[in-house]
C-alpha cells in the first residue's frame, strides 16, 4: 500500500460579510491554514498583512469580500483580498518597486497606514479593478500580496 503526501501547493477561499469581525475571522483562517501547513515561518506576518486588505475592504466598501490564500510551487504565498469597489487605492496603483515615496498618513491620523504595511513587509504585491475586460464595470478590485516562505 501506497502512502499519500500533502501536495506542496493548495489554496483555500473564504466569503466575509460585511462586519467588522471579518478581519478577526481572516487572522483565526489565517492562522489554522498556515499552521496546519506547517508555515510557522511565515505565519504572523501573513496574518498582520491580511487582516490590513480585510479592513480595509470592510473600510472602503458596503459589500462582502473573499480571502483567497494560496501556496505556490515555488514556495511562495499569495494572499488575494476581492473587495467591490472598483477603487484600486494609490499605495497598490503603482508597480512593485516603485521608486515614489508613497504619502504618510499624520501622527496623528486613525487610518492610512494599512496598506503602506503590506507594501513594506510584503515581497510582492499589487492591485488590478475587475471591471472592463475582466467583468462588468463596478465589479470591484483586487488587492493582492505574496511572501516567500
Amino acid at each position: 500500500m501506497g502512502t499519500v503526501s500533502p501536495s506542496d501547493t493548495w489554496a483555500y477561499a473564504l466569503r466575509l460579510p460585511h462586519d467588522p469581525r471579518a478581519a478577526r475571522v481572516a487572522r483565526v483562517t489565517v492562522r489554522a491554514v498556515l499552521g496546519g501547513h506547517g508555515r510557522h515561518e511565515v505565519l504572523d506576518s501573513v496574518e498582520l498583512l491580511t487582516s490590513e486588505l480585510v479592513t480595509n475592504a470592510y473600510r472602503h466598501t458596503r459589500g462582502p469580500c473573499s480571502l483567497r490564500l494560496t501556496a505556490l510551487s515555488d514556495g511562495r504565498l499569495r494572499v488575494g483580498v476581492w473587495d467591490s469597489s472598483p477603487h484600486v487605492p494609490s499605495p497598490f496603483a503603482e508597480p512593485p518597486g516603485g521608486h515614489r515615496a508613497a504619502p504618510t498618513p499624520p501622527g496623528d491620523a486613525e487610518g492610512g497606514r494599512g496598506l503602506q504595511l503590506v507594501r513594506a513587509c510584503a515581497d510582492s504585491w499589487g492591485g488590478w479593478s475587475l471591471g472592463d475586460d475582466v467583468l462588468p464595470r463596478g465589479a470591484g478590485k483586487l488587492l493582492w500580496f505574496e511572501v516567500r516562505g
